[in-house]
């Protein structure tokens, strides 16, 4: 059975990443990107669908853990009764091929240690051919994917996995490189591991030092950073919502969705939170990579995109997959792709216009871009959408989705007037007034004293704390207070917000999930506009204590079982954890910033 997912860390090169139990076990990697193949599957059906795992053979084993420092380098402590080693797990960015390095060395004492490498293509399904080369490495090869392994550790075939046993005295230091390749290529030449690791260290803290202050929280903000830079695809500048798929909303459940990909949803929280922290350079990448992925027919405006802006996303199950702790379907690609969100729109052309006043160097096809968005959504924002929350149900209209509808022109009318852009400004300030005034008449229930989640419902949905955080009314407004508490009343759990009350009649799907943590920190953000500032400190302190032991988060909590949910590490949490702190330290506030 695979470990809790907060038992998990993770480690990448910004083109690809893999997951490291505190067992020693690398559970879960992509090669060569986020969104292809796994080779290592354990995590969603056992060892048999592949990993690796290097550990003690001692009975008793106290474990600990962190990165070094300010980089993404693992650093696992094994400690045995006959001595000590330290296990370091990396991967170098910016190297020639896709290297995974673990080094192993000793600290104390001698240590017996033992390595057990299955390697299984196709999500655990293929077991590749494997071969010694002239120099003595073995060659993994199943079709167009290849895996070589290096090390000078003794290592054999037993039942279709590679295994091997070694002792690590004090002051010795045993690598293991497992490095990708096409099939059809040469073998890459043997990188370096020890020179791998001083390259590593040096690449992630020359780009930590770029981090502003964030008062008290500069460290948890700093490793949220890191998380968010490992999500990116460095050679394209897009950021994945999570390495994984299929990690679970609810233990067993059924909610299991593939998160490898970037969604426009994200946006402008990414991008205040990548300009707030002062990485420009990433916000640039951020801001490029939108502009290209929605480039053409503004009518095919997705939600998601593949990390290279790739658009067929289809949905498909693997049958041959346990899933994690028996949660299934595993499902690889994301039906949601296909949805209409309307909100996405207002997303987008919000943050093009931050990207304007934050000085990230103009981009010259998107103002065209996003007049050609306008036009199309100046003639669908009255349709029923999916939602923000990508409800698999009839389509309603989402209060949240008119919203941003009217952002997507508010956003347009100050890029034209700020900045001297050419468009029917007129226009558009008559199409923003008629949503706004549509979006209080009908998306506003007066008795509850609340905004509702789609019109003519008597239930509230957390996207509502966006309200004052868009622009779309002040904090001050009653109706802004008045639904703060009512998903005070109604949303939050063991104090923790939930999205939505889910009932199978909404997606066919099993009710039930955990409290989605970017939800909570928009609560915090909520919570300071209001000026309940002691409120909002307090909720931010509890959910940073929801961090795993080396500071990362999953999409949701359950706090019945008190772990982490959902897929695993989950760029929107820590984006919006950035968000807060900055909320709560920085003189330039996100929450206020981006309404203005």
């Amino acid at each position: 059975m695979p470990l809790p997912i907060e038992d998990y860390a993770l480690i990448g090169d910004c083109e690809t990443a893999a997951l490291v139990g505190r067992d020693g076990s690398i559970d879960w990697l992509c090669i060569p990107r986020f969104d292809s193949d796994a080779c290592f599957a354990a995590l969603l059906g056992g060892p048999e669908n592949g990993r690796w795992l290097i550990a003690p053979e001692a009975e008793e084993v106290r474990v600990s853990r962190r990165y070094r420092g300010n980089t993404l380098i693992l650093e696992t402590t094994f400690d045995t009764s006959d001595g000590k080693v330290l296990l370091v797990d990396f991967m170098p960015p910016e190297s020639e091929g896709c290297d995974l390095m673990r080094l192993v060395i000793g600290l104390d004492g001698e240590v017996r240690m033992r390595t057990e490498l299955i390697i299984r293509f196709d999500y655990g399904a293929t077991v590749p051919w494997v071969t010694r080369d002239e120099e003595g490495d073995l060659c993994a090869v199943a079709g167009p994917q290849m895996l070589l392994l290096r090390t000078p550790v003794s290592v054999r075939g037993e039942e279709f996995k590679t295994v091997g046993e070694f002792s690590v005295k004090s002051g010795e230091r045993v690598p293991f490189v497992l490095s990708y390749a096409p099939s059809h290529l040469p073998p890459p030449k043997l990188p370096d591991c020890h020179g791998g690791l001083q390259d590593t260290e040096q690449f992630w803290e020359q780009w930590a030092a770029t981090c502003k202050e964030a008062g008290r929280w500069t460290r948890p903000v700093l490793r949220s950073l890191i998380t968010l830079k490992a999500l990116t695809f460095a050679p394209t500048g897009g950021i994945v919502a999570a390495p994984t798929t299929s990690l679970p909303e609810r233990i067993g459940g059924k909610r299991n969705w593939d998160y490898r990909f970037c969604w426009v949803r994200d946006a402008t929280l990414t991008l205040l939170a990548l300009m707030g922290a002062g990485y420009f350079e990433e916000a640039s990448a951020w801001r490029n990579w939108l502009a290209r992925a929605v480039a053409g027919s503004p009518g095919q405006v997705q939600i998601m995109y593949g990390i290279a802006g790739e658009r067929r996303l289809w949905e498909w199950e693997v049958p041959w997959l346990a899933g994690y702790k028996g949660s299934k379907p595993v499902r690889i690609g994301n039906a949601a792709h296909a949805q209409l969100q309307l909100d996405v729109y207002g997303e987008l052309i919000d943050a093009l216009y931050h990207a304007r006043r934050g000085g990230v160097p103009k981009s010259e096809p998107a103002w065209a871009i996003e007049r050609a968005i306008l036009d199309e959504l100046a003639q669908t924002w009255r349709k029923p959408d999916n939602g923000i929350w990508e409800v698999r149900g009839p389509r309603r209209h989402f209060t949240h989705s008119k919203m941003m509808a009217w952002v997507a022109f508010d956003r347009a009318i100050k890029s034209a007037q700020e900045f001297g852009l050419e468009g029917p400004v007129d226009d558009w300030i008559r199409i923003a007034r008629e949503i706004h005034e549509d979006v209080c008449r009908h998306g506003y229930d007066a008795e509850l004293a609340t905004f509702v989640q789609f019109y003519g419902a008597k239930e509230v949905d957390a996207s509502l704390l966006l309200i004052p955080a868009i622009g779309f009314l002040p904090a001050s407004d009653p109706r802004v207070r008045g639904t703060v508490e009512a998903i005070e009343r109604n949303l939050v759990i063991d104090g923790f917000v939930h999205r939505y009350r889910t009932r199978e009649t909404d997606d066919g799907m099993p009710p039930g999930e955990g409290a989605f943590l970017a939800c909570s920190f928009w609560l915090a953000d909520a919570y300071y506009l209001l000026g309940r500032e002691k409120d909002a400190e307090e909720l931010f302190e509890r959910l940073l204590g929801l961090c795993n032991d080396v500071g990362l988060l999953s999409e949701e909590y359950d706090a019945a079982s008190g772990r982490l949910v959902g897929n695993f590490p989950q760029a929107f949490s820590h984006i919006s954890l950035i968000n807060t702190a900055h909320n709560l330290s920085h003189e330039i506030k996100p929450a206020e910033q981006r309404g203005r």
